[in-house]
């Protein structure tokens, strides 16, 4: 009887934290300069402008996608999100220049495993936006995401909770 009115105060809600996935500045996906991301289409988290030259795996899990072009991969964790990490807007078009893709689809990583390598710099040069848009690509799941916006995040760590429903 009062379990959905103990639910609706998130007693025995159960919170995950997800690393930063690489050193840098977060930001509000409401900031990122591309629609699909800003408006949350594709999932709700935040944006990193990065002050590193690597992605990480932000926890233990499986690689579900990784672009040979290496600018973004999804992985899903032991906790259960499903992370949608993409390096920079447009840079697809880069077609794999500047980039070193670490990882393969299927492989089972640990929280630290380095999955892709950049080079800030060149990237930058070649006109792209570097922006790292975050997603928790199955945040309908959760009751919230909140992420540390405004701070500056070392690389692994805490960049935001979710809190299950």
């Amino acid at each position: 009887m009062f379990t959905s009115f103990f639910k609706t105060l998130g007693v025995g809600a159960r919170t995950t934290t997800l690393a930063a996935p690489m050193a840098g500045h977060v930001i509000p996906l409401s900031e990122v300069e591309d629609q699909m991301f800003a408006k949350g289409l594709l999932g709700q988290g935040v944006a990193m402008v990065p002050t590193g030259d690597r992605v990480v795996a932000p926890s233990d899990g499986k690689i579900e996608a990784i672009f040979p072009t290496g600018h973004a991969v999804a992985v899903h964790t032991v906790e259960g999100l499903d992370v949608l990490i993409h390096v920079g807007l447009e840079t697809v078009k880069l077609d794999g220049r500047h980039f070193k893709v670490n990882a393969a689809v299927g492989d089972i990583v640990k929280r630290g495993d380095v999955l892709i390598e950049f080079d800030r710099e060149a990237i930058s040069k070649e006109g792209y936006d570097l922006t790292v848009p975050i997603l928790i690509c199955n945040s309908a799941e959760f009751a919230s995401i909140k992420g540390n916006v405004g701070e500056d995040v070392e690389e692994l760590g805490q960049l935001l909770v979710a809190r299950s429903r």
